[in-house]
């Protein structure tokens, strides 16, 4: 007999791990993936999900707002919205640099106009 996996334990986790650990079947893991913009796990070369464990973490809330507290999937849609974690695209590395780069001088204007 293997070893449980323990969340915490590994850096990356296979979708029957996640399973396992969270108790829900794989199926219903990647129905979520289809409803939840949030929860993108990696995908491995040989095209293995791979869950880490902040991904581990939001199932677990969703599992906890859906089957405990009685949200409706939409509902949890907008809960995670309002926490900002729902992006309408994700930004290229360039777009990231950019934005990096202009919030930086801003933050240099700021210091500059102190220190005088």
């Amino acid at each position: 007999m293997g070893t449980e996996p323990r969340l915490g334990s590994k850096v990356f986790y296979k979708i029957g791990e996640v399973s396992h650990l969270t108790k829900l079947p794989a199926y219903v893991l990647r129905f979520w993936e289809s409803q939840f913009t949030f929860l993108k796990p990696k995908k491995s070369r040989g095209n293995q999900r791979l869950y880490i464990q902040r991904d581990v973490e939001t199932v677990l809330e969703i599992k906890r707002m859906l089957y405990e507290e009685g949200h409706t999937i939409e509902g949890v849609k907008r809960y995670w919205a309002r926490r900002g974690r729902v992006s309408s695209r994700k930004l290229r590395p360039k777009e990231i640099a950019k934005k990096v780069m202009g919030d930086l001088r801003i933050i240099l204007k700021i210091i500059d106009s102190h220190a005088g």
